[in-house]
C-alpha cells in the first residue's frame, strides 16, 4: 500500500445500511453492501470528511434498538 504521503489517488467515502463510512478507491466498484456518499477527493480529505459527518459511531441497528430501550413505557 503506498505512503500516505505519496498517495495521488482519488477515493470516494462510501456508506453502508447501518450508516457507517469507510473510504474506497476511486477507480473500483464499491464492495457489496457500500454506496457512494458523495464525496470524492484524496485519502486526508476523504477521512476529514468522516470525521465531521461520523458523530456517532454505533450501529444504526444498535441505535434504533437503543432507543426502544430508553423510550418510557
Amino acid at each position: 500500500m503506498a505512503n500516505d504521503t505519496e498517495d495521488n489517488r482519488l477515493y470516494n467515502v462510501v456508506i453502508n445500511d447501518e450508516l457507517q463510512y469507510s473510504i474506497w478507491l476511486a477507480d473500483r466498484e464499491n464492495a457489496p453492501g457500500w454506496r457512494s456518499e458523495g464525496k470524492s477527493g484524496s485519502k486526508a480529505e476523504c477521512l476529514a470528511y468522516i470525521d465531521e459527518v461520523w458523530t456517532d459511531l454505533r450501529p444504526l441497528s444498535l441505535r434504533k434498538h437503543m432507543e426502544k430501550l430508553n423510550q418510557p413505557t
